[in-house]
């Protein structure tokens, strides 16, 4: 069974004010920096969702080979977003397992990508999930017999909550360093901008 990646970037960026997925990123935009890191992974297809001021960011963000989806509902929040991405990913009959990556995350090493597909290859979890020392991060891997669950939140929540609510449903995977950041606000950009 093959592999999808779905980013999640269809976000307002109200507490920064002003589009994150197009800042300025070492070279490309925010986005297109983490759409071109998601690409590298082995994976077999890779999805983005986008929302707010969607025709923007279309038109300035260097997508590749990743597909593109528009979430006319983004206003809803992130469960939203993982509904639509879930549906484009599920027409594929022989897409088994999904990852949720936030469109905010540059900071993704390649290597608990690689962990976390390998423990799916082993495990029988519904859920696989990198555990960074003391707290949960992303991204998330989910089989696809999850989706239908995940499908069904609604508001401004990913599948946190649900998978805190069946522990039985998840396998974590430790690692060392600290959680990739999110870039949130001003100071998150001033700390992880690139320099020129």
């Amino acid at each position: 069974m093959s592999v999808t990646a779905l980013i999640l970037a269809a976000g307002p960026s109200t507490r920064l004010g002003r589009p994150k997925q197009l800042l300025p990123w070492g070279g490309p935009t925010l986005l297109g920096k983490v759409v071109a890191q998601t690409l590298t992974w082995p994976v077999d297809s890779v999805w983005v969702v986008l929302g707010s001021r969607y025709r923007e960011v279309l038109d300035a963000v260097d997508f590749g080979d990743a597909g593109v989806i528009e979430n006319p509902e983004w206003e809803e929040g992130m469960a939203s977003s993982m509904r639509v991405g879930l549906d484009a990913a599920s027409l594929d009959p022989s897409t088994g397992a999904a990852f949720s990556v936030m469109g905010d995350q540059p900071g993704i090493d390649p290597t608990v990508v690689a962990a976390l597909l390998q423990a799916h290859l082993s495990s029988d979890a519904l859920a696989i999930v990198p555990k960074y020392r003391y707290v949960r991060g992303h991204p998330v891997l989910v089989a696809r017999s999850l989706w239908p669950r995940l499908m069904s939140l609604e508001g401004d929540q990913g599948g946190r909550n649900l998978l805190q609510a069946h522990p039985d449903w998840v396998e974590e995977v430790f690692f060392e360093q600290l959680a990739p950041r999110d870039v949130d606000t001003s100071d998150d950009v001033t700390d992880l901008q690139p320099r020129a």
